[in-house]
């Protein structure tokens, strides 16, 4: 039985010396890839950005304003996009007193 696991072992260690080579190979080659098309390998890295979403529009217009009482059951979509704009436009000022620059866009989805 001990002989057996010693054989299992060493096909295992066999095969593990083989995937490592195969990588180490596979990593030359990348290498050697980049470097015949002269692309650089340093990768940018992502771009954040966050997300903004104001679960409910309708009852936030309700809430705070007088004309969104009116609007809301009237004309909800364009109520949704009223309410977007003043948060917009409540996050900047915001923003400005910090001084903290962005970029910010209303996205439709």
């Amino acid at each position: 039985m001990s002989v057996f696991l010693i054989i299992i072992s060493l096909f295992l260690l066999a095969f593990s010396a083989l995937l490592v080579w195969q990588v180490l190979e596979q990593r030359k080659m990348i290498k050697q890839m980049l470097e015949s098309e002269d692309i650089s390998d340093t990768h940018q890295d992502p771009e954040l950005v966050l997300t903004l979403r104001v679960r409910d529009p309708i009852a936030l217009a309700k809430r705070e304003s007088r004309t969104g009482r009116v609007l809301a059951d009237r004309l909800p979509v364009m109520t949704r996009k009223m309410v977007y704009q003043e948060v917009m436009k409540e996050l900047e000022r915001e923003l400005d007193e910090r001084d903290i620059e962005v970029d910010m866009h209303i996205e439709y989805r």
